[in-house]
């Protein structure tokens, strides 16, 4: 299992030049079995990893371009009368996916994004009193541009917290970007890769990865964490429950590509940015690595 998923990181990082630590994140996140926010100015690769990570896993793909204009119901889909049949029929929209990038998830209205938060929360959706599930595995990788760019909504907190991770890809270095220069074009590559990861061994791993050893004094360190954030004026408020466990499960899927049983407390440092930093709002300080002040004050048990 672990060569497979050097594979994917190898196979992917010929795609995305110069962003493996970002390609390992991405792929954590998708182990715990949570969603994934990419922000980011445009033209840095958003839309490409998304794309690269579902041809790499064999998973069923689906972009919804979030604009101003968007509806509920282009998203979760819409009950429509059928004269032939004399009745309404329910017709899917483009959640009905195992992997939806929303791209630009900011420049829709609220609306329009709140539309997904029963998705990303119960695998589910409801239309007119009636549930629908959403097929396994299932994940929201959205893309979303820095909230001082013209024409964006700034996702609530409750949105914010649905997705497990946050990362940025940010520019490439000189060699990536000669390489990316000189070379093909990405999209042209996409096509080129083959599935390394079909969605049975995913939902393997992520049973896996939920078998994955934490210790009593592990879980001190990340509770720890948890009260400094409630209790410093560093920040506005703290770290809810939900965002413990994702802190803790983000761990164990990182333990388990380091091909270890136990979680380790670097596991949880090397986590704790993409996990904490876009639930934090910071308090007195304007610190640009939020979550400076925890790895400085908290010490390791």
């Amino acid at each position: 299992m672990h060569q497979t998923l050097g594979r994917v990181i190898q196979s992917a990082s010929n795609i995305i030049l110069g962003k493996e630590q970002q390609i390992r994140l991405s792929l954590c996140c998708l182990l715990t079995g949570g969603h994934l926010l990419i922000e980011d100015i445009p033209g840095v690769g958003k839309t490409t990893l998304a794309h690269t990570l579902a041809k790499l896993m064999g998973l069923e793909y689906q972009r919804i371009q979030f604009t101003s204009d968007l509806l509920p119901a282009d998203i979760i889909g819409a009950t429509i009368y059928n004269p032939d049949q004399h009745q309404f029929t329910f017709h899917k929209g483009a959640i009905f996916k195992q992997m939806v990038l929303a791209d630009e998830i900011n420049r829709a209205t609220p609306k329009a994004q709140s539309a997904l938060l029963e998705a990303m929360e119960e695998r589910q959706v409801t239309v007119e009193g009636q549930t629908y599930r959403l097929p396994l595995p299932f994940f929201v990788i959205a893309t979303q541009n820095p909230s001082h760019q013209l024409g964006t909504f700034p996702l609530p907190e409750s949105q914010l917290d649905r997705f497990l991770m946050r990362i940025e890809l940010g520019y490439p270095d000189h060699d990536a970007e000669r390489e990316l220069l000189t070379g093909q074009n990405r999209y042209k590559l996409i096509a080129t890769l083959d599935a390394q990861l079909p969605a049975e061994k995913l939902l393997y791993m992520q049973q896996a990865v939920q078998d994955i050893y934490a210790s009593p004094a592990l879980l001190d360190y990340i509770q720890a964490l948890i009260k400094f954030t409630r209790e410093s004026e560093e920040y506005h408020t703290g770290l809810s429950p939900r965002a413990g466990l994702a802190l803790l499960n983000s761990a164990k899927a990182w333990a388990y590509m380091q091909q270890r049983e136990e979680v380790i407390p670097e596991d949880v440092q090397m986590v704790l940015g993409p996990v904490a930093g876009h639930r934090l709002r910071a308090g007195y300080s304007n610190s640009e690595n939020i979550v400076a002040p925890l790895l400085a004050n908290v010490a390791i048990p």
